[in-house]
């Protein structure tokens, strides 16, 4: 990939009308009250908006969503729709393999699902939560050039942005995830000058850099997926691309967990052989410290 090849994607957020399981059920309750209109939220609790009910069913934005479509969802508690044309669509993407956008807990945001995998922490903290805690080990931010190496739906770049980052370059290879990024509300703070996306691969996007972030994110799939973005040539280049002494962070979760195995410990071992002096942070699951040569 040559330096004139890499263009930033412009991020555009599909501002549909999006429904999960708790507004549904708040819907189906005002209905049964025999209300007029409903305040609720159509952006995963992000904010409210007033509706009108009518015998047919609920308006929402001009569109007329039938009672019976309603009720037909109204048990799946882990899925997320979005209104088109006064249908129920899933937010989710079924090709080579099944991306969905799933439903964690009110008023935070939802985590991507890819062939049942969450990609982010769901058990005992929340999305956000998670990019707070990932965040939290870099430091200050203010005026920082940072590199996200794994988009997502973009919570750790939106984060970096609140923190005072002054430019986030982050990557994300594969179409799909940006595709359902663009229907996630949680993810619309990714239409944010200071944030450049990339569709492509990081490990050659980041050849262009030389000593040029301040920080680092590095948040790839757990090491099953992606075993390349946990090798030692892989943290060379995150090496060679961050400033010295500047700071990393890299989420490696708990794979192995249940048959006693330790993965932090081998990426400990060769992020220390590329140049980083690194230690494990078992609350937020990351390997993280600074590049020292």
């Amino acid at each position: 990939m040559t330096k004139s090849s890499l263009r930033p994607v412009k991020f555009h957020w599909i501002n549909k009308p999006t429904l999960c399981y708790p507004v549904i059920s708040e819907i189906l309750k005002a209905k049964e009250c025999k209300a007029r209109s409903i305040e609720v939220s159509l952006d995963l609790g992000l904010s409210r908006e007033i509706c009108k009910l009518t015998s047919e069913g609920i308006e929402v934005r001009g569109e007329l969503v039938e009672w019976s479509k309603l009720e037909k969802v109204a048990d799946r508690e882990r899925n997320i729709y979005y209104i088109e044309g006064g249908e129920l669509l899933p937010v989710h993407i079924a090709k080579k393999h099944f991306y969905k956008l799933v439903f964690v807990k009110w008023r935070h945001p939802p985590t991507l699902e890819i062939d049942g995998i969450h990609m982010h922490r769901i058990r005992d903290v929340t999305p956000d939560v998670d990019a707070q805690m990932k965040i939290s080990l870099l430091g200050r931010l203010k005026c920082c050039k940072v590199l996200d190496t794994c988009m997502g739906l973009g919570y750790t770049a939106i984060e970096s942005s609140r923190k005072g980052a002054c430019k986030i370059v982050t990557f994300e290879v594969d179409e799909n995830v940006l595709s359902i990024a663009t229907l996630n509300p949680w993810s619309k703070w990714l239409e944010d000058e200071k944030i450049e996306i990339y569709h492509g691969d990081v490990i050659e996007g980041i050849e262009e850099y030389s000593e040029y972030f301040d920080t680092i994110i590095h948040d790839p799939p757990r090491i099953s997926i992606a075993g390349e973005l946990y090798s030692l040539e892989f943290y060379l280049k995150l090496a060679r691309a961050l400033k010295p002494n500047g700071r990393i962070v890299h989420y490696v979760g708990q794979p192995g967990v249940h048959s006693r195995k330790k993965i932090w410990r081998g990426v400990i071992e060769r992020m220390r052989q590329a140049g980083f002096l690194v230690e494990y942070d078992e609350a937020s699951r990351c390997v993280h410290g600074k590049r020292i040569k």
